[in-house]
């Protein structure tokens, strides 16, 4: 497993990771197989979306506020509720197929990392299956 650290700026924002995974598949000399991203935390998790209008993540993460607001009345008394729940309903680990030595995307596609209680360090998790 190749751990990889991101480290956010802002309290909720997307940062693609698409280039770091390639990178990783690359550097392993992976012709065919499955990549799977995993991140071992609570509060930030990863999807696959469009990577080429960054209006998308901007939508993304207000509709993902709009549906579970910050300041809603919550039990944890962290103040970070919202984060639980954004990160459960975006997921924690994606797979990725590759082929050729190349993770396969769509046209449009990238690999978030989703922080929504930033800013931190975060560990991604890399494990590739050949």
């Amino acid at each position: 497993m190749i751990k990889i650290q991101v480290r956010t700026a802002k309290r909720k924002e997307m940062i693609d990771i698409t280039q770091i995974i390639s990178d990783v598949v690359k550097k392993n000399s992976v012709n065919s197989g499955i990549c799977m991203v995993f991140v071992p935390h609570t509060t930030c998790g990863l999807t696959i979306n469009e990577n080429a209008d960054p209006s998308v993540q901007a939508d993304i993460l207000s509709s993902t506020k709009r549906l579970v607001p910050e300041n809603a009345t919550y039990s944890h008394l962290e103040g970070n509720s919202d984060a639980h729940i954004q990160s459960t309903l975006v997921g924690h680990s994606i797979l990725l197929i590759i082929e050729k030595g190349t993770i396969q995307l769509g046209t449009w596609q990238g690999v978030f990392l989703c922080e929504f209680d930033g800013p931190r360090t975060r560990e991604v998790w890399i494990q590739i299956l050949k």
